[in-house]
């Protein structure tokens, strides 16, 4: 193997973590891992076919994991399965697509899968940042 010509460019990481359950508690629908993934082809399917940029990475499930304080000296935990999308802007085919423009198109996926799994926040980090979509007026149990 030879290295590609003119691929080589600066890293730009990505990713998107996604629960998989409704809601809060234990009696939340659960999504299924391989849901997550077809709603990711589809949203890059369907802007390739409009001719737009979009972002390919792996997905990979995983279990975050959580606690929140009840008041003084009390507190409880949980997990619950994610899927966490993750990738790097693709220096052969999205070498000139502005930092802008990626932050757009991850609050595009990341609004349009998280929706579509019944998801009130969806988690979102770009190189070295990162920020929290949220459904609108929606708060947690713990009033954040």
């Amino acid at each position: 193997m030879k290295k590609i010509f003119d691929s080589e460019g600066v890293k730009r990481p990505f990713s998107i973590t996604f629960g998989l359950q409704e809601g809060y508690g234990d009696t939340g629908k659960i999504h299924s891992f391989e849901e997550a993934v077809d709603l990711l082809k589809g949203w890059m399917k369907e802007r390739a076919s409009k001719g737009l940029p979009f972002l390919t990475g792996n997905v990979f499930p995983g279990q975050v994991v959580y606690a929140w304080s009840e008041g003084k000296g009390e507190a409880q935990g949980a997990s619950e399965p994610v899927a966490n999308f993750q990738g790097e802007v693709s220096v052969l085919y999205a070498r000139n697509l502005p930092d802008e423009e990626v932050q757009s198109l991850l609050d595009e996926i990341a609004s349009s899968v998280g929706t579509s799994l019944g998801q009130n926040r969806v988690y979102v980090s770009y190189k070295d940042k990162t920020w929290i979509l949220s459904q609108e007026d929606h708060t947690t149990p713990t009033g954040n």
